[in-house]
């Protein structure tokens, strides 16, 4: 929408004669205009999320009689729903303000508005707008939006890779439990060539010596011949197999396997793609030069931090990330203190892995300086949420300055005082992520 102001401005509505909300939805929106006075300019409007609906609410807004640039229009930050109608919108002229729904559903929380309608949230939209409290979201350029497309697929392709292993072990558990003996890990390629055409101890045994022979030599003539044959048709016939449900388990287990292998070739193409956006991004050397992010790494912090010239300060940084302590008291009652968690899940556990890796790397002035906190007396929960913070902010300082990384200025310098109840349960490991965190 080629905004430039930084999320921390303020929108100044004062300017303009007219407010128009937008409530956005993957078939419908609605539409809501409002004079400075917050009185209606105009009946609501629900038009199609399409080119027919673009088109008619345009005409609608033209009722207004003044020029496009004169109208403020608000809508939330939905995924990808609203993209095709704020283009069409800004190409038309008008004035666009992205919103966060954190912020609608707070100015609604804070006015006791407890009905929800589509209409209802469009003049709500307006209405912030009109109270000076609204603040610009941030629009991701083409390469940062490139970057999360590649990047967010990723995570999910690299979920499910490891959904479909799961299943598959715990498949070949009760379909032929021995197979393990010969291949330790059953999701490799050759021995998922020979799960998906026997896919149970009876067919391997059925199969036999001189079928699974040529098998193994189809699929790894260098490393697999008569002899591994041999033993799996030997450790099928004697399998302990319940042989309960074969027909439909072996059906689930070829499938599985299809799916694993599938998923994994697109893993690979995007891992592909990615690489050639990170030769191509200038903006991102300085981040390649620390040697605890690996590629993949790189892109995630490129993806998440998106242009940060938009931050005024580290500790807006800090505070998107969700590092930021959240100190809850009242009188004499002291509550823990935590992180807020209220940024980027993606950018914590990134960081999150990041930091433990470094930790177990002895060349690493970033673990080097996390044992030194560890010596100054910090308790390790505390060390870690610090070190967290200072890999997130040297990559913000890399990105900023586009300067090369430089390990002698990973120091020990001033830190915020620590929670003293150190009970910091944001801390704890998050969910699998299977990028790499560490150098190539």
């Amino acid at each position: 929408m080629g905004q430039t102001e930084r999320p921390s401005s303020p929108v100044d509505a004062s300017s303009f004669q007219y407010v128009v909300g937008v409530d956005i939805g993957s078939q419908t929106c609605s539409c809501c205009a409002l004079k400075p006075d917050k009185s209606q300019a105009l009946k609501p409007l629900e038009f199609a999320n399409a080119p027919a609906g673009f088109t008619q609410v345009q005409e609608h807004l033209e009722h207004l009689g003044v020029p496009a640039n004169h109208l403020l229009i608000g809508l939330e930050a939905t995924s990808r729903y609203g993209e095709n109608l704020s283009r069409f919108l800004e190409s038309r002229g008008y004035q666009l303000c992205l919103l966060h729904p954190r912020q609608t559903h707070q100015f609604a929380q804070q006015r006791g508005l407890r009905a929800k309608t589509d209409q209802l949230d469009a003049s709500t939209i307006a209405r912030i707008l009109l109270s000076g409290e609204a603040r610009r979201g941030y629009v991701p350029t083409e390469l940062i939006a490139t970057y999360r497309e590649l990047v967010r697929l990723h995570s999910h392709f690299s979920d499910e890779v490891a959904r479909y292993k799961n299943e598959i072990h715990a498949e070949l558990f009760v379909l032929f439990p021995e197979f393990r003996q010969i291949f330790s890990d059953p999701c490799r390629p050759t021995a998922l060539g020979i799960l998906k055409r026997y896919p149970s101890a009876q067919a391997c045994a059925s199969a036999g010596v001189e079928a699974m022979t040529v098998t193994l030599h189809e699929l790894a003539p260098r490393h697999y011949g008569r002899k591994t044959a041999e033993q799996l048709v030997n450790l099928a016939q004697h399998s302990t197999s319940a042989g309960i449900a074969v027909s439909a388990r072996s059906s689930s287990l070829k499938i599985l396997c299809d799916q694993l292998e599938h998923t994994q070739s697109n893993l690979a193409h995007l891992e592909e793609e990615i690489e050639n956006l990170l030769d191509a991004d200038r903006g991102a050397t300085g981040l390649q030069s620390v040697p605890e992010f690996g590629r993949q790494t790189v892109a995630v912090l490129r993806a998440e931090l998106g242009d940060v010239t938009r931050f005024g300060r580290a500790d807006q940084v800090v505070a998107y990330a969700g590092l930021d302590i959240q100190v809850r008291q009242s009188g004499k009652w002291k509550g823990e203190a935590k992180l807020s968690k209220r940024g980027s899940g993606r950018l914590r556990r990134l960081l999150y892995l990041a930091a433990v890796r470094s930790i177990r790397l002895p060349e690493s002035a970033f673990g080097q300086y996390y044992h030194r906190l560890i010596a100054r007396g910090m308790k390790k929960v505390e060390a870690l949420m610090a070190l967290m913070r200072k890999m997130l902010l040297v990559a913000y300082r890399l990105l900023r300055t586009e300067e090369t990384y430089d390990p002698r200025k990973v120091g020990v310098a001033p830190v915020p005082h620590p929670p003293s109840s150190g009970q910091l349960a944001a801390i704890a490991p998050p969910r699998r992520m299977s990028m790499d965190i560490g150098g190539q």
